[in-house]
């Protein structure tokens, strides 16, 4: 399984961006996809989630409420929209597909791994 994300970008605080993730083929689609973030420096961190059908969605408290995990199963997508950006938002962005149909905020629950988008928040 490939993965392709894109969306990434040079924003000021308090802007909006929104990341795309497309998968290679439609396996994902049985499967929970994830977006997590990597800043310079430091460890890969989870961002967020969402099942294998868009039913259930889970986040990390520091983006609760300002970003937004959504699927959409027949185009092999799973997008995050980005809002009110932060400087500490500022990290390669990388989605993947989870071993399983439920949710998880390990990078161990996940299988396939896309290349990273970057995104930039200046302040």
């Amino acid at each position: 399984v490939q993965l392709q994300a894109s969306g990434g970008g040079l924003v000021q605080a308090g802007d909006s961006l929104r990341l795309s993730c497309t998968t290679s083929r439609r396996t994902s689609s049985n499967n929970a996809m994830g977006w997590f973030r990597q800043a310079p420096g430091k460890e890969r961190e989870f961002v967020a989630a969402i099942d294998w059908n868009g039913g259930r969605t889970f986040y990390a408290d520091s983006v609760k409420g300002r970003f937004t995990i959504s699927r959409v199963n027949a185009r092999n997508t799973v997008t995050l929209q980005m809002n009110s950006l932060k400087p500490e938002d500022t990290a390669d962005y990388y989605c993947a597909v989870g071993r399983s149909a439920v949710v998880g905020s390990g990078p161990y629950d996940y299988a396939y791994w896309g290349q990273g988008t970057q995104v930039t928040v200046s302040s």
